[in-house]
């Protein structure tokens, strides 16, 4: 996401004195004091959209992002769809007389008008990919403005994906549910580079030349619209600093004559000295800041992060700044429960933060482009990410794939400067496309960004740089494992389809005896911690397998229970379920990260019990940790010291799990040590579960504190405990929650707890404060939570 950040300068360009500036660009979120009203008749819509005062109409105060319908977890398949619409009433000050102005939205599903002071004014098709509204010739000055939007959500097959929900394998929800701007600029301005649309070009494209480890060149290309009736002489100035503010380098370019009505282009380079490259493990972000002048006079500044490395993909490996790395991802969707698509920025932070402390270094952005905040994020944390084209098993009309083909265009103008993508994923997933699709589809990434290190990908295996199928694309035993084409090979999604259609073929012991749902990778927590550690060892049995073959890494299905419109149920495949518990298999990912804490403080050493101890009949007892020896230890008896498994679904792991096998089931207490080179770095222990006793609350903040008027949500799990504070994992206690002070609860307020948590979204109020929390249940001493929001 682009920062706009204000600065009184003194710019030194050569011997010109440029002047301190008060009149730098404003923009300013536009996300409150909306109103929202959906399934209105249609005689009513008409007199909405002429903008005639409608008295039987009741308009609901919102504020974005927002969400037209709130979703019951437990009604899958039954996603609202339909008509609504936004309005807000607005006033630009006579100081903004004769400037740029501008309205942008980052995203709305998905069939968009948009009407200012009862006039059409734009239309935009597609759900994902944030528009920009010149309404300069639009806005009266000093009066008051009103600004309209419909919205339709429906099925519409020219709109990718295309599908309609009923039969699709995710949801796409409603509204405007990301950040809205109101942009006020001078006329000579860097354009916004999805509305400008212009091949390789549009706002500010940075790209690294020349990369090693002593000597780096960054080079921006920056376009600047002037907007002005007779043509304006401009110059631009790029600056480079460290994530610090210190200045290592800065260009300032010659004057150039800039045509009314018309753009220029200005391409300046600057050269680093030892250059901080980002990774994974040590994401460093500089600061590029670019400020456009006329005479002596700024007129426009933007600050961009940018992350400087080398990418390269080819068959039988991957290496980012010149070290061969292997890929461990995962793939996401991006709706929470209740809200949908509806995240605060924070939220999406926090989704990142989640997907990093699993330990994985890659996140597939499936199959849609995600939030810029959440591309932000993955700068920021170290995830490597595929940004994706809305596409899943449709290929619609011509019209359809032109549609397609403006969304890889518009998603590389969007998206082009973020320091973790290193895939750009232009195809239809899992969709027969023809040839012809796909050559237009590679070719567009290549001519938009037509530099050394940029990377196609797409599930067939032709046109694209990078062949990235899902396992069950070929079957088992080898799968994979035997691809021999001069091509990377990345499986994007591995893990559920095979267990769940029964085809793995590797002949588990562990399947014995099992039925079919019990072998699944699909299993809620609920589900108990057998069918748990069942789809932990799918996910290890598979990915261990995967490392057998050709690929330059894997990415699993997936990271979070969501909703899908052809099924009745949850997704459940993922290692945290829709509200973001983790299940066993999410700490089997965090221990095939590292053991030495990476620069965000990632990849500590852990180890974790996936085990109740509650029950004689658990044989085993399994241990992921990352570290070289763990001790078990049984009522504070050591059950020994192990080195890890050495089984066949093991052999190729950074850090197999520890199986021991007690003598006997003892209830009682669990203590695992994890030992690296000798010495004690991690523990965890686990304790055999008494009565139910209380409730304990917990904020799930995953390195974003709640902050009020931004919409911003965060879980709160309640969770049932014996009197010692150990959590009852077959509890299923109605949790009743409430709450006082500045803030809201979304959700059922009473809830059934899922293997003794119970979870409801808090949402912060529009001024910061105290917010109290009560979780009560008959016969539980009640759990309460303060918490104060910045």
């Amino acid at each position: 996401m682009k920062k706009y950040p204000f600065y009184f300068l003194l710019i030194i360009a050569g011997t010109l004195q440029v002047k301190a500036q008060t009149n730098l660009p404003s923009v300013k979120n536009f996300n409150a004091d909306w109103a929202f009203v959906k399934d209105i008749d249609t005689v009513n819509c008409g007199q909405v959209l002429s903008n005639a005062q409608v008295v039987n109409i009741n308009w609901e105060k919102v504020s974005l992002p927002h969400t037209p319908n709130i979703e019951p977890v437990e009604k899958v398949n039954e996603q609202w769809q339909g008509t609504c619409f936004y309005r807000k009433f607005f006033t630009i000050s006579p100081e903004s007389n004769g400037k740029h102005i501008a309205i942008q939205f980052d995203a709305a599903m998905h069939e968009a008008d948009v009407y200012l002071n009862g006039k059409h004014i734009y239309e935009h098709l597609g759900g994902f990919l944030p528009f920009y509204i010149d309404v300069s010739n639009f806005v009266k000055i000093g009066q008051q403005n009103c600004i309209l939007v419909k919205l339709n959500n429906q099925d519409n097959a020219v709109i990718p994906p295309g599908k309609p929900i009923k039969d699709l394998d995710f949801n796409y929800y409603g509204g405007i549910y990301r950040n809205a701007w109101l942009i006020i600029k001078d006329k000579l301005y860097i354009s916004n580079a999805v509305q400008a649309n212009h091949l390789a070009g549009g706002g500010v494209l940075i790209h690294d030349e020349d990369v090693s480890a002593t000597n780096a060149k960054v080079v921006v290309k920056t376009e600047v619209n002037n907007d002005y009736k007779i043509g304006k002489e401009s110059w631009v100035k790029a600056t480079l600093f460290t994530n610090d503010g210190k200045v290592v380098a800065s260009s300032a370019s010659g004057k150039q004559l800039i045509a009314a009505k018309k753009h220029g282009i200005f391409i300046q380079s600057l050269t680093i000295t030892n250059p901080q490259l980002w990774s994974p493990s040590q994401p460093y972000l500089y600061h590029v800041k670019v400020q456009v002048f006329k005479n002596t006079e700024e007129t426009d500044e933007v600050t961009l992060n940018a992350g400087i490395k080398t990418v390269k993909f080819i068959a039988g490996g991957f290496y980012l700044n010149g070290t061969k790395l292997n890929i461990v991802g995962t793939n996401r969707h991006q709706e929470y429960p209740y809200i949908g698509y509806a995240l605060s920025d924070n939220a999406q932070y926090r989704d990142a933060w989640k997907i990093k402390s699993a330990g994985f270094n890659f996140v597939r952005c499936s199959h849609y482009p995600p939030s810029p905040a959440f591309l932000d994020a993955c700068d920021e944390l170290g995830i490597m990410v595929m940004d994706a084209i809305p596409g899943w098993q449709f290929f619609g009309n011509q019209q359809f794939q032109e549609n397609s083909f403006q969304n890889i265009r518009d998603m590389i103008h969007r998206d082009r400067n973020h320091a973790a993508i290193v895939l750009w994923e232009a195809a239809l997933n899992e969709t027969n496309m023809s040839k012809d699709y796909m050559d237009t589809a590679n070719k567009i990434v290549h001519t938009e960004l037509p530099f050394k290190d940029v990377f196609s990908s797409g599930w067939m295996d032709y046109a694209y740089d990078v062949f990235n199928p899902a396992r069950q694309h070929l079957k088992a035993p080898d799968y994979f494992k035997k691809y021999n084409h001069p091509k990377p090979l990345l499986l994007a999604e591995y893990g559920d389809w095979e267990y769940y259609a029964q085809n793995a073929g590797f002949n588990q012991k562990e399947y014995a005896g099992l039925k079919s749902e019990e072998r699944s990778s699909r299993q809620l927590r609920t589900d108990g911690q057998q069918r748990m550690l069942q789809q932990a060892l799918n996910f290890q049995e598979s990915h261990n397998d995967n490392l057998y073959g050709p690929g330059v890494g894997d990415a699993n299905w997936l990271m979070f229970d969501y909703k899908r419109g052809y099924a009745a149920d949850l997704e459940t495949s993922g290692i945290m379920d829709i509200f973001r518990l983790p299940k066993f298999s999410f700490y089997f990912y965090q221990s095939q990260y590292r053991s030495a804490t990476d620069a965000n403080g990632f990849g500590k050493p852990m180890v974790f019990i996936a085990n109740y101890w509650n029950e004689a009949k658990q044989k085993t007892v399994k241990v992921f940790s990352n570290c070289d020896e763990v001790e078990l230890f049984l009522n504070g008896k050591s059950l020994g010291v192990q080195k890890p498994d050495t089984d066949s679904f093991s052999h190729n792991l950074s850090h197999p799990p520890f199986t021991f096998t007690p003598t006997a089931y003892i209830p009682g207490k669990l203590t695992a040590i994890g030992y690296i080179k000798g010495k004690k770095v991690a523990v965890n222990t686990i304790s055999t579960h008494g009565s139910a006793f209380k409730i304990h609350i917990q904020a799930d903040l995953s390195g974003k504190n709640l902050v009020a008027g931004k919409n911003d949500v965060i879980f709160i799990h309640a969770y049932v405990t014996d009197s010692n504070g150990t959590v009852i994992p077959d509890a299923g206690n109605i949790i009743r929650f409430s709450i006082k002070g500045n803030g809201e609860l979304i959700g059922k307020q009473s809830i059934n707890a899922e293997a003794g948590i119970a979870t409801i979204l808090l949402k912060a109020g529009d001024k910061p404060g105290s917010i109290k929390i009560e979780a009560s249940a008959d016969n539980l001493i009640a759990g309460n939570l303060l918490y104060v929001t910045k």
